[in-house]
């Protein structure tokens, strides 16, 4: 049930993002790990007793979000109630990170993830593995589980993901549309000023001029994202970094929550095909809970953050 007062994707979305939240997280262990030649993402580690022993999980943020993220903070802690290890991972330029590389992120860097979990299993010898994300980072982490199918590390057991924006063209074109131009505007606020902090770090590789028209999260990911990182324009960029290309390759257990009324992420016909064929999936669609909001009803047992404490029901039991 939605929180009293709290109802509507939109209400739910926002609310989700201005309500203040308080955490009672341990201090984690800050590592850089190599991700590319070059290349470090800051992840934020928080370790049971014996690491290698209980689940590990890596939380994966959404765009221009970090391992700070209320959402990531939330699942943390719940899961390291629930006995788990916890990976908050930041992705490239994220978490205050921007003067690591001259490099981008973008929705196809599940390459990024795969390495994060492979210095995992070497460094610390964790024995079992699940992959959590949010908005992008659920693309990220589906697309992932679907590319290593049944071929991933052994220790690999799960993956979860949040309102993932696996149909990356249609959840972009979404954003442009009247009702959903306060958060398309937000976006790129915030991409506009990391690309100019970006070009100062790192005179002669970022032009900033190329932003120069921009009214849309398409434009700018035609404009910059793709430019930049290897693709021939965002319709390419959409189409190759989709986890809706490979999730029907998925073969762990896997849930995914989403609510009908996400004011931006759209799940196309074909995906959602693909999603029921699949025996290893779990989907469930709620008819409330914004983006990747779910403000339940408090109590005193549960916090009323509803998919955050769905997540960790579900990777209890596998």
């Amino acid at each position: 049930m939605p929180r009293r007062w709290l109802h509507g994707g939109h209400v739910q979305t926002i609310a989700s993002f201005l309500l203040p939240r308080r955490f009672n997280v341990a201090r984690p262990e800050k590592r850089f790990i190599e991700v590319a030649p070059g290349v470090e993402v800051l992840c934020h580690c928080h370790w049971q007793s014996d690491r290698t022993k209980p689940l590990t999980i890596i939380v994966v943020h959404g765009l221009e979000g970090s391992s700070e993220s209320q959402y990531a903070l939330g699942v943390t802690q719940k899961a390291l109630v629930a006995g788990m290890n916890v990976i908050r991972y930041n992705q490239r330029n994220c978490g205050g990170t921007e003067a690591l590389a001259p490099v981008l992120y973008h929705s196809g860097l599940s390459d990024d993830v795969a390495a994060v979990a492979q210095h995992l299993i070497e460094h610390d010898r964790i024995s079992q593995l699940a992959l959590v994300g949010f908005s992008m980072g659920g693309n990220l982490v589906l697309k992932l589980a679907g590319e290593w199918a049944s071929q991933g590390p052994s220790q690999f057991r799960a993956v979860a993901a949040c309102c993932p924006s696996m149909d990356l063209a249609a959840s972009a074109d979404s954003l442009h549309e009247p009702a959903n131009r306060l958060y398309e505007l937000y976006f790129l606020f915030n991409l506009r000023r990391r690309m100019i902090r970006k070009a100062a770090l790192f005179p002669g590789h970022f032009d900033v001029n190329r932003m120069h028209g921009m009214r849309s999260l398409r434009d700018f990911d035609d404009k910059i994202t793709a430019y930049y990182c290897g693709f021939q324009g965002a319709d390419d960029y959409y189409a190759r970094a989709a986890a809706s290309n490979v999730i029907d390759k998925i073969a762990m257990p896997t849930l995914i929550v989403h609510a009908a009324n996400d004011p931006f992420i759209r799940i196309l016909p074909d995906t959602r095909r693909k999603i029921a064929a699949n025996p290893n999936i779990k989907f469930i669609e709620t008819k409330d809970g914004g983006h990747c909001a779910f403000l339940g009803t408090r109590n005193g047992v549960d916090d009323g953050f509803w998919a955050e404490t769905q997540i960790v029901n579900f990777l209890r039991g596998i």
